[in-house]
């Protein structure tokens, strides 16, 4: 189980290249923001798109299953002046939530389940707390990624305060993968701290995503591959899917 205590106090200096106004304006075409529209970005992290949802005119609910991510999203929501509440959940295993109208599962997190099992229970508990015509948005790594890109590790990384060295192997199970990352972390005297992280991410084909979705109910279910950039249709590595309940 992947718990980000110390990776997260680095995790926004990682993810500095990531398009989240992109992904938030992907998400406001099809569900525009309104007062009292509740929506819950599932694998929050530190809080960055809650943020800019809950600014846009959402009520949203941040949940993710590290404590030390949900901390640091804490204090950017106070900072940034918004009012957001934040749970501590695992997205297999959402509870306590209804009457939702946006559901977001960003940045590939949904390839942090296991199993397929665990994909339907997910889609299968945000479904239940779906409003009628309630949405899903969530974007996951393909099969390419997986299984040409990622397996071409190592890779690197260096800034003036964080360096690392990312090992990737591939995964006992099919279209899986290991993440071993060592990380330097530069303190105040200018010394290096270094620490380790281990992830593990998997991914399922197109399809075994969206005919879950339609299994489990959802009544239209579309999928984008321009997101954040065209992508060559032989070497896509992100699809975006969009699901209506």
């Amino acid at each position: 189980m992947v718990m980000y205590d110390r990776f997260a106090f680095i995790y926004d200096s990682l993810m500095s290249d990531i398009p989240y106004d992109k992904y938030a304006k992907w998400v406001q075409a099809s569900a525009p923001a309104s007062s009292g529209k509740r929506l819950v970005d599932i694998g929050c992290g530190t809080g960055v798109l809650s943020v800019q949802f809950a600014k846009a005119g959402y009520d949203v609910i941040g949940v993710d299953l590290s404590e030390s991510m949900l901390t640091i999203a804490q204090s950017r929501s106070l900072e940034q002046g918004t009012d957001i509440s934040f749970v501590c959940q695992s997205m297999s295993e959402i509870d306590g939530m209804d009457e939702v109208d946006v559901a977001v599962i960003a940045i590939d997190s949904i390839n942090y389940l296991d199993t397929l099992e665990e994909v339907k229970q997910t889609f299968e508990r945000i479904y239940e707390a779906l409003s009628s015509n309630g949405q899903l948005f969530f974007d996951v790594h393909s099969l390419y990624k997986m299984d040409v890109i990622f397996p071409n590790g190592p890779f690197t990384f260096e800034d003036e305060q964080v360096a690392y060295i990312w090992h990737t192997e591939i995964g006992d199970e099919e279209h899986s993968i290991y993440h071993d990352m060592t990380f330097f972390v530069r303190d105040d005297s200018g010394y290096y701290e270094r620490f380790e992280e281990s992830h593990y991410q998997r991914t399922f084909s197109l399809e075994s995503y969206t005919q879950l979705l339609k299994q489990i109910g959802y009544a239209s279910v579309t999928v984008s591959t321009s997101v954040f950039e065209e992508q060559d249709e032989e070497e896509i590595e992100r699809y975006f899917i969009h699901a209506t309940k």
